[in-house]
C-alpha cells in the first residue's frame, strides 16, 4: 500500500504484522488460530456469536471444496494457510493432500506443530515458509490453488496470479478469496481504519480482477461478490474484540480493535471496501 508519505507495506513487513498479531487473532477471531471470514447462509447454525462466526468460516471451507469439486485425488497448494487450520479441515474432510506456505514464520512453525495433533493425516499434510510470488514448485504440481484472505496483503498481486497459473497442472482449478475495492476514492476513516490497519492497498474492482485473471490466462468460471458477508463477520468480530480476554496489557489493543471493526463494516456499506470469490482454471 502507499500511504501519504508515500511509503508502500512490503511483504516483510506483512510477515512481521502476522508474527506479531497472532496472540490478538487467536483471542479474538479463533482460539484454534483460525483467521478467515465467512459465509453467513442458511447453514450455519450456533448458540454463541463466536459459534455462528466459526460456524460461518467453516461454510466457506465447505462451499469452496464444493465448487473446485476437490476430492481424495487431489494435490492442493494453500497459499496463506497461517497456522494451518483449513489445511488440515480440507485434507480431513476431502482426502486431498495438501501442501500449505505462508509468509509468517510463526504461523508455519504452528501449522506444523499442529501435525502431531492429526497423525492421522500424515504423509497428506505439509507445510513450509514460502512468499506467494516465488513459490518453490514446479511447473505442473498442483491440481489446485486454493486461498483465502491473503493476496491482498501482496504488493504485486499479478504476480501472485501468474504463480497460481505456473505451479497448476493443465485442467487445475484456482479459487481463492480477496479484498476487493468497488471505488477508488475513499474515505480518511477507511484509509486509517481499514487499508492502513491491514497493511494493504489494492487497484482491483469486482470487475477489474476478473480481467487480471484472464489476462494471466485463466478461464473464469465463477465470480461470487461475498461483501454482504464480510460486513457480518466484522459485525460478529467487533462483538467479540469488545469481550476478548488475553494476556496482560492488550485491552487497549482489543478495545481499539472492536472500533476498528465497526469502521470496518461502515466502510463496506460504503462500498470503500469488499470481498470476493473466484473459481478458476487453466486451460
Amino acid at each position: 500500500m502507499v500511504t501519504e508519505a508515500g511509503h508502500r507495506f512490503s511483504e516483510q513487513e506483512t510477515e512481521e504484522y502476522y508474527d506479531a498479531e497472532d496472540v490478538i487473532y487467536r483471542s479474538v477471531w479463533d482460539a484454534d488460530g483460525s483467521v478467515h471470514w465467512g459465509v453467513f447462509d442458511g447453514n450455519v447454525n450456533g448458540d454463541t456469536i463466536r459459534e455462528q462466526f466459526l460456524a460461518a468460516g467453516i461454510r466457506l471451507n465447505e462451499l469452496m471444496v464444493e465448487y473446485a469439486s476437490i476430492g481424495e485425488n487431489s494435490k492442493v497448494l494453500d497459499v496463506g494457510c497461517g497456522n494451518g487450520n483449513a489445511a488440515i479441515w480440507l485434507s480431513r474432510n476431502s482426502g486431498a493432500h495438501v501442501t500449505g506456505v505462508d509468509l509468517s514464520g510463526v504461523r508455519v512453525a504452528n501449522a506444523v506443530e499442529s501435525l502431531q495433533n492429526v497423525p492421522e493425516l500424515a504423509g497428506k499434510l505439509a507445510f513450509e515458509k514460502a512468499s506467494a510470488t516465488e513459490l518453490p514448485f514446479d511447473e505442473g504440481t498442483f491440481t489446485h490453488f486454493w486461498s483465502q484472505a491473503t493476496v491482498y496483503h501482496v504488493p504485486d498481486k499479478v504476480k501472485v496470479l501468474e504463480e497460481a497459473y505456473r505451479v497448476l497442472e493443465p485442467g487445475g482449478m484456482m479459487i481463492f478469496d480477496d479484498l476487493i475495492k468497488p471505488r477508488t476514492n475513499i474515505s480518511e476513516s477507511a484509509r486509517k481504519f481499514v487499508y492502513e490497519r491491514l497493511l494493504f492497498d489494492t487497484d482491483f474492482s469486482f470487475y477489474s480482477y476478473m480481467e487480471a485473471l484472464r489476462d494471466t490466462g485463466f478461464k473464469v468460471l465463477q465470480a461470487r461478490d461475498l461483501s454482504s458477508h464480510l460486513a457480518q463477520s466484522y459485525t460478529y468480530l467487533s462483538q467479540l474484540a469488545s469481550i476478548a480476554v488475553g494476556p496482560e496489557g492488550y485491552q487497549d489493543r482489543f478495545d481499539y480493535l472492536a472500533d476498528a471493526y465497526m469502521k470496518t463494516v461502515e466502510a463496506i456499506n460504503n462500498d470503500e471496501l469488499g470481498w470476493a470469490q473466484y473459481l478458476c482454471v487453466k486451460p
